[in-house]
């Protein structure tokens, strides 16, 4: 097997043990009978548990960045790029149940590398609504571009939380209700 697709192995296992355990009951025995291959060739990939870890985290955030920034390509209007990205990061939860559950038990690695990662693709969905607030709204300051995007990220996290414990809200609902409160507040700041 070719050096990507056996990492891509390794790592879809160990998001779903990570997922499953959490991180601190995980263990490379496991992760590696699940894969096939020997400990030691995980951490030859990986060099630790903490590395397998980072590589998890990093391939979640980029698997929504991409979902996201594809979601919002191309789109001319300031509501349907937001309920459009907006659907997209709920689909994703809805999709990559794992890799959800991966980046929000971050309580148990404060203080880790791995925590750093998480904050990074929080840093990266909200840099990523910024950039699409300054493109369609007003002469909004930085500072409140910035605020308004960590808003929207914080918003969606708890919503998506909240979806958890209720199954049977799909990522359209969740879509619509997070549409409902966070478009009232922002539509009055579109350009025309």
């Amino acid at each position: 097997m070719p050096r990507a697709e056996r990492e891509r192995q390794m790592i879809d296992v160990a998001e779903q043990v990570f997922a499953e355990r959490g991180y601190l009951a995980a263990s490379m025995d496991e992760i590696a009978e699940r894969v096939g291959v020997s400990k030691p060739m995980l951490y030859e990939y990986f060099n630790s548990k903490e590395g397998l870890l980072l590589a998890c985290i990093r391939q979640a955030r980029s698997e929504l960045r991409l979902a996201t920034e594809d979601a919002v390509a191309d789109v001319a209007d300031a509501e349907e790029a937001l309920r459009r990205g907006l659907h997209a990061f709920f689909v994703f939860i809805d999709r990559r149940r794992q890799s959800w559950l991966l980046l929000r038990h971050e309580m148990t690695l404060i203080g880790t590398p791995a925590a750093d990662e998480i904050e990074a693709t929080r840093r990266q969905q909200t840099d990523l609504i910024g950039k699409l607030m300054t493109g369609y709204f007003g002469a909004d300051s930085p500072e409140q571009v910035e605020a308004s995007a960590e808003f929207v990220v914080g918003a969606c996290e708890r919503l998506a939380i909240w979806c958890e414990r209720h199954e049977h809200v799909t990522p359209e609902t969740a879509t619509d209700y997070a549409m409902d409160l966070l478009w009232g507040g922002l539509r009055r700041r579109v350009l025309h």
